[in-house]
């Protein structure tokens, strides 16, 4: 006997609480924090355009970062901001597909980002000799497109897997976004290949580059201590500093989301605990490298300095 099945064509996105008395608020909250992680990373990268100073791999990197921050962040918090103060929730199955596709492939290319980084700052402490050697403008490129490349294919595995599945159940995801989880809830598929691709392929991209940034922070750390001079210590702790935080940061909440107790999962902790990484951390990134970085406030001091010098002289009466 075949089955009456009403296919989803749509999704409503139940958003982080479902009180109204905190949609307002929370619409004002993220509004601020959106504002601020786009102005922040696009006056990063802009800053390391024009400076000629931070034309090094490390800020090509940094720049590469900026980005994926802007994108991760543009993905998922103006469709928040809308949904904040919209009676309906929805979002079509397209918006969805390529929301999580765009999702996958900024997070994914994250992780290889600061993989990539933490390597990068290992080749410049502890081989200085033949830091320009090792670290070529060919080779920065080939390793960030590579990065572009192997993160999307992974975006395009799981998406493709998750939208392969028939979704005949409630059309509500217990999220802000679409994301994996909350999707194979609403699935009347088999979705065991779906929980093996996501928890194998990802958990590979983490298992790959976590290596290798603790590796690179081990003889890191190892060389700074041997330093004898306490400026020279501190000018090389200076340069890795900002980017170890943010390693700290990003990593340890993913650890805490998916390396727990299958009891101890709650959706309602995880929508809230997804924020800090998808729309905080875009946010802190910016703020990390420019408060704990002496190059890029050397670099935005003499970038305001020329933009003074240009004023100064457009006012400067013509003879």
């Amino acid at each position: 006997m075949e089955e009456n099945y009403t296919f989803i064509t749509e999704f409503i996105l139940l958003g982080l609480t479902e009180n109204q008395q905190l949609q307002i608020p929370l619409f004002f909250f993220f509004l601020l924090t959106y504002t601020i992680t786009m102005v922040g990373n696009t006056g990063i990268a802009a800053l390391i355009r024009i400076s000629p100073r931070l034309h090094i791999p490390m800020y090509f990197f940094l720049s590469n970062l900026s980005f994926v921050d802007l994108c991760y962040a543009t993905n998922i918090t103006p469709n928040m901001l809308a949904n904040f103060l919209s009676e309906k929730k929805t979002i079509s199955m397209p918006g969805c597909i390529a929301q999580l596709l765009l999702y996958f492939w900024m997070g994914s290319l994250q992780i290889f980002l600061l993989a990539i980084m933490a390597y990068d700052r290992y080749a410049a402490i502890c081989n200085p000799l033949i830091y320009t050697t090792i670290m070529t403008n060919q080779t920065c490129t080939r390793l960030v497109s590579a990065a572009y490349t192997i993160a999307i294919l992974n975006a395009i595995l799981n998406a493709c897997c998750t939208f392969r599945l028939s979704f005949c159940k409630s059309n509500k995801i217990m999220h802000y976004y679409c994301d994996v989880p909350p999707l194979l809830k609403l699935s009347c598929s088999d979705t065991s290949l779906n929980e093996a691709v996501l928890v194998f392929v990802s958990g590979s991209l983490c298992l790959a580059a976590l290596p290798i940034i603790i590796t690179s922070y081990t003889h890191i750390i190892s060389a700074i201590l041997r330093i004898r001079s306490s400026e020279g210590r501190k000018k090389a702790f200076s340069t890795c500093s900002a980017h170890f935080v943010c390693v700290t940061l990003f990593f340890g909440t993913l650890l805490f989301m998916y390396l727990r107790p299958t009891s101890s999962y709650a959706m309602d902790q995880d929508r809230v605990t997804s924020v800090f990484y998808t729309i905080i951390i875009p946010m802190l990134n910016p703020m990390i490298y420019s408060l704990r970085n002496n190059e890029v406030k050397e670099a935005l001091k003499n970038v305001k300095g020329r933009i003074v010098l240009i004023i100064l002289r457009q006012r400067r009466p013509p003879r």
